[in-house]
């Protein structure tokens, strides 16, 4: 195709066949920040523009809209790497009179113009259309393509959305599963989200709860409704506590058994969903050139137009999880535009970027994945999605994570999973996926846990050194103990963690005694470079070898916000308060040299240990996969728990 920008195809005949992503709107009352994720409206208009529905849009005389936004722009060098298509369609349906311009970027964020139109109808009369189609060809490293509308008069866009020029290969027949514990609100409000929306409602053959909790979703007052709605579709499992792997593990069963699906979406409880991102992971699993993993990305649910990150990796270093290459995380779309060529962090937005895995918060698998690699690892929480990414790109089969198709979870940063009785699973998993998957010299994995674990030390989290010496024990006890204790294991850590003060949650501060040491009471100071952060840490390490004062476990030195609790604001204090991350209650941390002393005894003892038997482990672990993710091995759990549950 021409790079001469051009105007709209012959309207005699639509090359609009097979629709990828339609041009969505603002829902009614939604903030100024978040209708940044659909519109951009120019400063000059007199009025805002108005959406009566999620895909019509009224937009005022003499103003000018950009859908140059994260849920309407398309992210073509996406479709260029991982499907069959070999251009794109856009179509425009409009009354009014109005001029559609068309654009794309390159991997840099630089703007191109691809071509436009005027378009013009009778306003109370049949909607003009226009269409374009755009070549995939020049997408290869990154770009979008986006369209903008400049009115005459007032005008209403009636559709738009991106299409293939052929049909759709394959079947539409989506299985949702969705694991929930003691959300039930949530459950219900994710069931009714896939009803919402005709055209998705249409494409979901079966939707599978495996309900782990004791306050169950078929209580609440609005299940009733949800399950009318979705009529002999839905089907609740009920079940201990199995973890996320545990639930997953069941939707994947159960799919494959008792439904014909093409495509298992996993999606969580505690998320809002734009139900057109389902359409939109769709799409690309039919027009996929192999079978692919389709993943949606996160939004955050407080503060909604920031995304998580573009899509994440494990890094071969030390086998920890992390934002993949030429990605950033927690971009405000509200404050950086995609269109904004001003700013780095959107520039960047616009390089395609290649995952390892995507999380399973939302993420579509074909049947004949799942088939073919078997269950989810029975890991509680915590790496299962990124052992299923790495699995099976093994086996030849690569995830997708695809912008414009996203939920809305809460953020990491919300949680102190980093050191609460999360952590023991962190560190577990991440040495049996390692070990599964990963060649790598284990120095680099050990090294990265010692740091953190002499962080952990000087920050008094206790009870998370504790509980992560014994995923160690667990990890070399070997796969088949990890499956015995699927359901036992978040007990025992647990009551592991009351054995520690920094474990019990306060409801305040304001239940201890005011601070003793108000030298305290200043700015928090961040060392910067080598020489202050040495200085820092040897006067920390010092502290650390005198015996505590009693005193101070009594009453704190200081109380401690969450965003302060770094190591150099702990390591020379015998006891403070910190907020919990969610800002709900606090814990009181106190140093204690010989708990600290034999905690460093035993993980270093662990971690020798580590290093000289984990060439070993990868064997033992490898040789058991096939058993660890078998359907037989999962029925009889899954079975045995669903007559307990």
């Amino acid at each position: 195709m021409s790079e001469i920008p051009s105007g709209a195809l012959d309207s005699a005949e639509s090359k609009a066949v097979s629709l990828l992503a339609r041009v969505i709107l603002p829902r009614p009352g939604e903030p100024h920040d978040v209708r940044k994720l659909y519109i951009e409206e120019a400063e000059t208009n007199a009025k805002r523009a108005h959406a009566p529905s999620r895909t019509e849009l009224e937009i005022g005389t003499e103003s000018q809209v950009s859908f140059a936004t994260y849920f309407n722009a398309f992210p073509a060098s996406y479709w260029r790497r991982w499907s069959i298509l070999q251009s794109v369609v856009l179509r425009v349906e409009l009354t009014g009179s109005a001029r559609v311009d068309v654009y794309r970027s390159k991997a840099t964020g630089a703007r191109i113009t691809v071509g436009g139109a005027p378009i013009v109808s009778e306003r109370d009369g049949e909607p003009a259309h226009v269409e374009f189609e755009v070549d995939l060809g020049p997408f290869e490293d990154g770009g979008w393509i986006w369209f903008d509308i400049a009115t005459d008069a007032a005008s209403t866009l009636h559709h738009a959305g991106w299409y293939a020029p052929l049909p759709a290969p394959g079947r539409a027949n989506i299985a949702v599963g969705i694991p929930t514990f003691n959300r039930p609100a949530d459950c219900v409000n994710a069931l009714a989200a896939l009803t919402s929306d005709p055209l998705v409602d249409k494409v979901i053959g079966a939707v599978i709860v495996s309900d782990q909790g004791t306050a169950k979703a078929k209580d609440h007052p609005g299940f009733d409704e949800v399950a009318a709605a979705l009529g002999n579709r839905l089907t609740i499992h009920n079940q201990p506590n199995l973890g996320g792997s545990g639930g997953y593990s069941r939707v994947m069963y159960e799919a494959l058994k008792n439904t014909d699906c093409e495509q298992i979406l996993f999606m969580d409880d505690d998320i809002r969903v734009e139900p057109d991102s389902i359409l939109r992971a769709l799409a690309m699993n039919r027009f996929a050139k192999t079978p692919t993993l389709v993943g949606g990305q996160m939004l955050n649910l407080q503060e909604p137009s920031h995304l998580h990150v573009m899509g994440e990796m494990v890094d071969s270093e030390n086998f920890m999880w992390t934002n993949a290459v030429n990605t950033e995380y927690d971009h405000n779309f509200a404050r950086h535009s995609l269109a904004d060529e001003d700013s780095a962090r959107s520039r960047m937005l616009h390089r395609r970027i290649d995952v390892d895995y995507n999380g399973w918060w939302m993420c579509m698998i074909p049947r004949q994945v799942a088939e073919e690699l078997g269950q989810p690892l029975p890991l509680f929480i915590k790496w299962d999605d990124a052992d299923y990414g790495l699995r099976a790109g093994e086996h030849g089969y690569p995830t997708v994570t695809l912008p414009g198709a996203a939920i809305w979870h809460m953020a990491w940063s919300d949680k102190d999973d980093a050191i609460d009785w999360q952590a023991y699973f962190h560190l577990r998993n991440r040495l049996v996926v390692a070990a599964l998957h990963w060649d790598g010299n284990v120095g680099g994995l050990i090294a990265s846990h010692l740091k953190a674990t002499l962080k952990h030390l000087l920050c008094l989290e206790y009870s998370t050194v504790a509980i992560q010496n014994k995923a160690m024990d667990d990890f070399l006890a070997g796969p088949e103990h990890i499956f015995s204790i699927l359901e036992s294991a978040l007990p025992e850590v647990r009551k592991m963690r009351q054995q520690y003060p920094d474990a019990v949650v306060l409801p305040s501060a304001a239940e201890l005694p005011t601070p003793s040491d108000k030298r305290w009471r200043r700015k928090v100071k961040i060392p910067t470079n080598a020489l202050a952060i040495s200085a820092r840490l040897s006067r920390g390490v010092i502290h650390q070898m005198r015996p505590h004062d009693p005193e101070h476990h009594r009453r704190p030195q200081i109380n401690i916000a969450t965003q302060d609790a770094r190591w150099f604001s702990l390591c020379r204090v015998d006891g403070a308060t910190v907020t919990t991350a969610d800002g709900r209650g606090v814990v009181y941390r106190q140093r204690d040299r010989e708990r600290m002393f034999e905690l460093l005894r035993e993980s270093l003892k662990r971690q020798a240990r580590l290093a000289r038997r984990f060439n070993r482990m990868r064997k033992v672990y490898r040789e058991a996969l096939p058993t660890l993710t078998s359907k037989q091995k999962w029925e009889t759990v899954l079975l045995e728990s669903s007559a307990h549950g």
